[in-house]
């Protein structure tokens, strides 16, 4: 993707997101610089930040999600079983904009449809290799009460709903109707080993510098900041 392109990106997520009330912690708006002096490790070592992928296939508009993680736990917690084990995002699926088809090995999470259109996703069970089983029933929360649906049902999520996936549920999801903001709450978030895909795509952009970035991207702090 080129920068310019995420930069638009950013500002429209915003915009989108402060028209639903919800207001973005105050390091959203730090410049590069600003977070290339200040170095936080409680910012960047979590991978607080925007993150805006297509999934490395240059289809945003049909391919690609707008997160933003909001605060993270450690790894180090979460194997001790104390501590920070949490995790939080605040997403934007478009109108039929796909997130494709994926598992997590770790990560439990709560997926809430915080406003705009119906988000649907498409569910699978994970047969005992990992992969998908297209034929077992999926059973999962959705708002306290177990809902279960053939392998492959698309499960719609009006605003305020939302659904529980455990780890090993195969899902994905769009928006339907019109652009949806989505909440995420979790057990703690490693998108860099967390994250298998059903078809052998990349989990974050490769960026185009055609402009300075507005704000990093998550993906950037390995060079951006870290490499320093």
């Amino acid at each position: 993707m080129k920068r310019s392109r995420v930069n638009e990106i950013i500002r429209e997520g915003d915009a989108f997101i402060r028209s639903f009330g919800y207001i973005m912690p105050p390091f959203a708006y730090w410049s590069p610089q600003d977070l290339k002096d200040r170095r936080p490790a409680g910012i960047v070592d979590a991978r607080l930040g925007w993150d805006i992928t297509d999934y490395g296939l240059e289809k945003f508009d049909e391919l690609g999600l707008f997160l933003f993680t909001v605060r993270n736990g450690r790894a180090a917690d979460l194997a001790r079983g104390t501590g920070m084990l949490y995790a939080e995002k605040i997403m934007i699926s478009r109108k039929d904009q796909l997130s494709p088809m994926h598992r997590h090995i770790v990560k439990a999470e709560d997926i809430i449809n915080r406003g705009g259109g119906k988000l649907v996703l498409e569910l699978f069970m994970s047969q005992s290799d990992g992969g998908i089983d297209d034929k077992a029933e999926v059973s999962v929360p959705t708002d306290g009460v177990i809902r279960t649906m053939p392998a492959g049902a698309r499960l719609s999520l009006d605003p305020g709903e939302s659904v529980t996936l455990l780890p090993g549920v195969w899902h994905a999801f769009w928006g339907e109707g019109g652009d949806v903001l989505i909440g995420e709450v979790s057990t703690v978030n490693d998108d860099l080993t967390d994250n298998i895909f059903a078809e052998p795509i990349g989990r974050f952009s490769s960026i185009e510098e055609d402009e300075p970035p507005l704000h990093l991207l998550v993906s950037d702090y390995d060079r951006w900041v870290k490499s320093e």
